[in-house]
């Protein structure tokens, strides 16, 4: 065992405010770059504690040769420091740098870490600059934080920047409650350079595989690659030297730019397999024609036999003419191509593209997901402190130059959405927050929650509102938080009264902050707010859960008798029977894509788990006609064939996209007449075409978020587009479709506004038949969704999650971010079905939502959605009494069942089908 050091020293400031990363990028000077070098001394503490020191704690270094000691996992092997007897979270391990860092660079820290002791799971472990003035003041700027854990070595990743250089510049690592010892095994702080980092670990790219981009770092001039529409130079320099590589002597940039998709480009036909993952990682910057700031694309162009060429995004960076940054991203090709081509696009004319150096590789299995360690949660229990103001104002300030005092006359009870999560609770106390004064939207009542949050525990938020006298006009009110220089939505609702009004929503955190601050903010400036009961508290998902599968049984069930009809009905009597349900007919499917169908593991995992389907683009007008009069429909056609011959149903989506972004560039150029006549021809075209192929239509998409096509073509044309749809195809469902509904986090699209945006499509004679509610939502929460459903649901109209997708980084988190939405969808008697907006990771729309990873491992989420299936199914035996019948209660759906006489004889197997429906049904087995 190493030597063993003991010191404290300087405590650091108790009010910190590190830099974001969005601060440490302003003002960049423009340094010339030098070929990556580690400015940490000792950093993989071969040479002990040589230049590094415990920060108030102790530390020692340990090896395979000097032995671990009790506790340690036999995971984490290899020579690391151990920082141990820690009794606060900023105590760790510090290293001065002050004469190895320069002003005006930018340095990249990857840093190997994990944790020990008494411990559950994961603990952060942050990497901070401690920055130490001329004039003695001390500030703290953060860099990087990882979840580290006892099983594997994790990655503490950042960047930092400094302008000028303090009199002292000393890097660290802590973050971990007390008594938690942080163990670090290489620290590399250096200009942005790959493979230092990811060579400490094989948990990102496998040492086996090679980089499949060939003369990655133009060591033999442009060799293997070419202009993408333009040319392409090497250089060891430029700017009159102020452009020099990052790493290795060359780079090569793009010359004579006309459009956004010139680039550099390689061709790597047959060095990519189908069905593997690749990460990519390529080191960029932008130069010339007056642009700073421009994203840098990096784009796959594939061409398969009998399939139209295809684009796949693998990733973008914001790249600058003052640096080099890493560009990051990830692909996977589903089919076998023919040519496959990677290249870089993305800045205006005009303005060239720089490539130091590229890697493409296999990545790398994903290490097993680790649950959150949540512990000491107090469920229901409000963090706002004086929230019945019974203490005056006591506990709250005021966010900028208002006044708050204290009025009486606000509601006693609580709202009902916080009702229906807490139960019955104490009344309010009557009283509430006067804001006056306010002479910017911003300014409202506040508090700090810095001490009072957990990680990964989901919030509610709960208040009541309400304006004061001169308002003129709907007025936005937001519950907010500051989490460091982040906003986070905590629920809105929009006010045109003088009456009490609820607001509701939700968060989460799941990266420990510095500083965290509740306020309410919105009105118009000089209009006084009066809030009152604000609460913000945990909620118990599990507790809901108990209550939703009551009524789940109590919807999704009946009772069923088995009335088995034979020759001889006295030998049925007491034969056994045993009953499996093989489908719940409640609807649950996914979109997806035209190459997904060539990928087999996808294709299987999809048949077995999913009984509808959607097209994620394929259907919509910007594929199927992108220019005037070009049709195609081939890929629908595809796509349609292979649900059929699946028996898979399919929702359509969509006929027409309102959001003006949506829409294709020839049909926004059009005259009305022309653009009116577009609009009857997609109509007839598409629905003629599919008639009766497609179950439902989303007719309009996002009506509440769009208006191209009313504001082009007149109010009346979003009925007539019903109109028209159902005269071309009566048999289809047509919906209306638009996000954050549920959620309680726009105003845009409250449960309200939607209602009577289709009691006026229906006034206007549009045959609106069902509901949609895409579902892309932040840290459901069970009441908030369900109070959605319930003033929908007056309608008498069926509702349909149409596009749920959930993400988190934890992959539990995501799982119980599912369940969520899932149980709620069940348990409600308006909801006919949900649609998830993709499972497959690399094929969503959303990063961290996928249940199943890139090369077909089903994660946690994905798990999780699979052990609900298997809830909702009914299985049950018992024996036939002496009126020949078998009773049970069961799911709605298919069922199989087997019946054995006395003598172990098998009589039958038979099927049969519960339909949907309360009252006791009575099914006859004819044996």
């Amino acid at each position: 065992m190493g030597k063993f050091l003991n010191c404290c020293l300087k405590n650091r400031a108790l009010n910190r405010s590190p830099r974001s990363q969005q601060d440490s990028d302003e003002g960049l000077k423009d340094p010339i770059s030098t070929p990556a070098t580690n400015i940490i001394q000792n950093h993989d503490f071969s040479g002990g504690l040589h230049l590094w020191h415990p920060n108030c704690c102790n530390a020692f270094v340990v090896s395979s040769e000097s032995g671990y000691p009790e506790g340690l996992s036999t995971k984490l092997s290899g020579t690391f420091a151990v920082v141990t007897n820690r009794r606060e979270c900023w105590q760790g391990l510090e290293q001065d740098i002050t004469s190895r860092v320069s002003a005006g660079s930018n340095y990249t820290v990857c840093a190997w870490v994990g944790i020990s002791g008494a411990v559950q799971g994961v603990a952060d472990v942050s990497a901070t600059l401690k920055l130490e003035n001329q004039d003695s003041s001390v500030s703290y700027s953060f860099i990087g934080r990882t979840s580290a854990s006892t099983e594997r070595w994790e990655k503490v990743e950042g960047t930092f920047y400094l302008s000028i250089i303090p009199q002292r510049v000393t890097f660290y690592l802590e973050g971990p409650s007390s008594g938690i010892d942080i163990l670090i095994k290489s620290v590399h702080v250096s200009s942005p350079s790959f493979n230092q980092c990811e060579s400490q670990n094989t948990g990102s790219l496998s040492d086996g595989d090679e980089n499949i981009m060939q003369n990655p770092t133009f060591d033999d001039g442009l060799n293997n690659w070419s202009g993408r529409g333009c040319k392409i130079v090497v250089h060891d320099s430029m700017a009159d030297g102020k452009v020099l590589p990052m790493s290795g002597k060359f780079f090569a940039s793009t010359a004579d730019r006309t459009q956004n998709w010139n680039g550099i480009q390689q061709e790597i036909t047959g060095r990519v397999q189908q069905k593997l993952a690749y990460d990519v990682l390529a080191t960029v910057r932008i130069l010339g024609n007056h642009i700073t700031i421009a994203n840098i694309r990096a784009t796959l162009w594939v061409q398969a036999a009998n399939l139209p060429e295809q684009y796949i995004g693998i990733g973008s960076v914001q790249a600058t003419d003052k640096d080099w940054v890493q560009l990051q991203g990830k692909f996977l090709l589903n089919g076998v191509p023919s040519r496959v081509i990677i290249f870089l696009e993305g800045p205006p004319p005009g303005t060239d593209i720089l490539l130091n150096n590229i890697i493409v590789k296999h990545a790398a299995k994903a290490s097993p997901a680790s649950p959150p360690v949540i512990e000491n949660v107090a469920y229901g229990i409000n963090i706002i402190v004086n929230s019945s103001l019974s203490d005056s104002t006591n506990g709250w300030f005021p966010l900028g130059n208002c006044t708050l005092s204290v009025g009486n006359g606000s509601p006693h009870i609580l709202p009902p959405m916080a009702r229906d999560s807490l139960g019955a609770n104490e009344p309010l106390s009557g009283r509430y927050i006067l804001v006056t004064n306010r002479t910017q939207t911003w300014m409202g009542p506040a508090q700090m929650i810095t001490d009072k949050l957990k990680l990964y525990v989901t919030y509610q938020v709960s208040a009541w509102i309400r304006m004061g006298a001169g308002v003129t006009g709907p007025q936005n009110v937001n519950v907010a938080l500051g989490v460091d220089s982040q906003w986070v939505n905590g629920g809105q609702v929009e006010i045109s009264d003088d009456r009490w009004h609820e607001i509701g929503g939700s968060f989460r955190i799941e990266k420990r902050p510095d500083k965290v601050m509740v306020y309410v903010q919105g009105p118009d400036a000089g209009i006084d707010l009066m809030v009152a009961g604000l609460q913000i508290f945990p909620v118990d998902r599990h507790m809901r859960f108990k209550h939703l599968k009551i009524l789940t049984d109590k919807i999704r069930k009946r009772d069923v008798t088995l009335k088995f009809i034979a020759s001889e009905s006295s030998s049925l009597v007491g034969a056994f029977v045993k009953i499996r349900q093989t489908q719940n007919s409640f609807p649950i499917g996914s979109c997806m894509e035209r190459s997904n169908i060539e990928n087999e593991e996808f294709v299987d995992f999809f048949s077995k788990n999913f009984n509808w389907a959607v097209f994620g683009n394929e259907l919509k007008w910007y594929w199927t006609e992108p220019q005037r009069g070009n049709l195609n429909y081939k890929d629908a056609d595809d796509m349609l064939n292979f649900c059929s011959s699946r028996n898979i149903q399919l929702r359509g989506h969509c006929i027409f996209w309102e959001v003006e972004d949506a829409v294709q560039s020839w049909i926004r150029s059009l005259s009305k007449d022309d653009m009116m006549s577009a609009v009857q021809n997609r109509l007839t075209s598409l629905l003629n075409r599919y008639k009766g192929k497609f179950k439902h239509y989303d007719v309009n998409n996002e009506m509440l978020h769009g208006s191209f096509f009313q504001d082009h073509l007149g109010k009346d044309i979003r009925a007539n587009m019903f109109k028209i749809a159902n005269q071309l195809d009566p048999s289809a469902t047509l919906f209306v479709n638009d996000y954050h509904i549920e959620d309680g986090c726009d105003t845009r699209s409250s449960p309200e506004k939607y209602i009577q945006h289709i009691l006026d499509l229906q006034e206007q004679g549009a045959p609106v038949g069902g509901i949609g509610l895409q579902g892309h939502i932040e840290n459901p929460i069970g009441s908030i969704v369900c109070s959605a459903l319930d003033k929908l649901g007056i309608l008498g109209l069926p509702i349909w999650f149409t596009e749920v997708d959930i993400s988190s980084d934890n992959e539990y988190v995501r799982a119980d971010d599912l369940e969520v939405m899932l149980r709620e969808a069940y348990a409600h008697a308006a909801v006919e079905g949900v649609m998830f907006w993709g499972f497959w990771e690399l094929f969503m729309s959303r990063t961290n939502g996928h249940l199943v990873n890139a090369e077909g491992d089903v994660n946690e989420a994905g798990k999780r959605y699979l052990a609900l299936k298997q809830e909702w199914l009914t299985r049950a035996h018992g024996h036939v009494n002496e009126q020949g019948e078998f009773e049970f209660r069961g799911f709605h759906g298919s069922y199989e069942v087997e019946v054995v006489s006395v003598s172990r004889k098998k009589l039958a197997s038979k099927t049969f089908v519960v339909d949907q429906g309360l009252d006791p049904v009575v099914i006859s087995v004819n044996l």
